[in-house]
């Protein structure tokens, strides 16, 4: 297993998602439907089923209401209270040598052995879109490279194709950032990771292998004394 003293772009989109699965199955525990959720809280019924996805678009205060309304905000509230503050100074917990505890995070195969891949095309599919942000002139570059795919003759994925002629054409990034599963066939048959520079390709990749095997959230120097 890898010890990260920070985060990674991976890390952090698999953490909410893992979030956003967490409160899906608290609200399908409690046997509320999205609807009621959704009025419950104050929100739209898409927004929460982007709280569900763990889509960082949605604010913090967003994820905060929904959490209360489930009875766990307290696990968020743990981060504001003197759990994480640091020891006073020449006190006992200042002086201890006991490692500070760590968070291992994991992505696992099971029960969808897919689920590592898609994370990996979600990853690729981000830094695509924030790429075009910044560079809107790539967008002509995209368009090429559907058209001479449309050109080269008829294949099972023109539907999709077609598809993504109006995403582009209307920035229609969050279409393709989503869990559900025609995101996930529109990321099969996307030609937005040909933008990507090797280095970030790979970096990504890196990232997401990091994750199969496990990663330790901590203070990298504690964990290194300790082995």
């Amino acid at each position: 297993m890898e010890v990260l003293h920070s985060t990674t772009p991976v890390l952090e989109r698999q953490l909410l998602l893992q979030l956003g699965d967490r409160i899906k199955c608290l609200r399908k525990a409690k046997g509320l439907t999205t609807v009621e959720m959704a009025r419950r809280v104050g929100v739209s019924r898409t927004t929460l089923t982007s709280v569900e996805a763990g889509d960082p678009t949605p604010s913090i205060g967003t994820y905060l209401r929904v959490m209360s309304a489930l009875g766990v905000a307290g696990d968020l509230a743990m981060l504001v209270s003197d759990t994480f503050q640091p020891a006073p100074p020449n006190s006992a917990s200042a002086n201890t040598r006991r490692a500070s505890p760590q968070v291992q995070v994991l992505v696992r195969a099971a029960p969808d052995r897919h689920q590592a891949q898609d994370l990996q095309s979600l990853a690729l599919h981000e830094e695509a879109v924030r790429l075009l942000r910044s560079n809107p002139e790539l967008v002509d570059r995209v368009r090429a490279t559907l058209a001479k795919w449309l050109a080269d003759g008829p294949s099972r994925s023109d539907s999709l194709w077609k598809e993504w002629e109006n995403i582009i054409a209307h920035h229609k990034w969050r279409k393709v950032l989503g869990r559900t599963k025609r995101a996930q066939e529109l990321r099969q048959a996307s030609p937005l990771p040909t933008l990507l520079p090797d280095d970030v390709r790979q970096g990504v990749i890196a990232q997401v292998k990091a994750l199969k095997k496990g990663i330790i959230l901590g203070d990298v120097a504690e964990a290194q004394s300790d082995e």
